[in-house]
């Protein structure tokens, strides 16, 4: 049985909002994203190569856990997430443990799925059994050195008493991490890095394991 790309799934989450959502709210949603692809330019931006400076994500339990630890025995795989309710990323991380854990299990390789929301969110790990662990990154450290972060155009003042999206991350701002797949290197160097401002366009597994030896390695042992 073939497993359904990414794309296909974002293609058909598209397509239930096509039918379901009122014009001006899918309007709203594609000009988002819209301003988020013409911001972004990958010139200045993190490249294969470029060495990333020593970081501590805090993991569903509160501890804290250096990057010396998850690198201490090769490369690992970062999967960076909105916030634990968002749709499209709930489409995503089932997707990326149907298609990259099995063969990163076998290599021996590390897959961890990371957000700014503090603490970090349960519910997508409840929700789909995940086999990998899903981690908060305090302060947006790690989003900020690898240029992930931004401010959308659109921060309405928060109503007293009422939600919003400062108080669903647990940061009190609107400040967000654009999702990304980033292959980090025993030593802190990337190997391998995709970010994706239009958060219904991400990286597709093949491309990853492309940048993994060891995953063909690991299969043919």
């Amino acid at each position: 049985m073939s497993i359904k790309s990414l794309a296909e799934r974002f293609a058909e989450l598209q397509a239930e909002r096509d039918r379901t959502w009122p014009p001006e709210q899918l309007a709203k949603n594609a000009n988002q994203r819209r301003v988020l692809v013409e911001r972004h330019d990958p010139a200045a931006l993190p490249k294969a190569g470029d060495r990333v400076e020593p970081f501590t994500l805090v993991d569903v339990d509160g501890i804290h856990v250096p990057s010396t630890d998850i690198l201490a025995n090769g490369p690992a795989v970062l999967v960076f997430f909105r916030f634990g309710g968002c749709p499209a990323c709930n489409l995503a991380l089932p997707y990326y443990n149907e298609t990259l854990y099995p063969a990163l299990s076998a290599a021996g390789i590390p897959l961890l799925a990371i957000s700014v929301q503090i603490p970090v969110d349960k519910g997508p790990t409840e929700r789909h059994g995940l086999n990998f662990p899903t981690y908060a990154d305090p302060g947006y450290a790690l989003s900020r050195q690898l240029s992930l972060s931004f401010l959308p155009e659109d921060q309405p003042m928060p109503e007293p008493g009422k939600p919003w999206f400062g108080a669903t991350l647990g940061t009190n701002s609107y400040e967000i991490a654009q999702p990304a797949v980033i292959v980090l290197n025993a030593d802190h160097t990337i190997r391998f890095i995709d970010i994706s401002p239009d958060w219904l366009v991400r990286t597709e597994a093949a491309a990853v394991l492309a940048h993994l030896p060891e995953t063909a390695q690991a299969q043919a042992a």
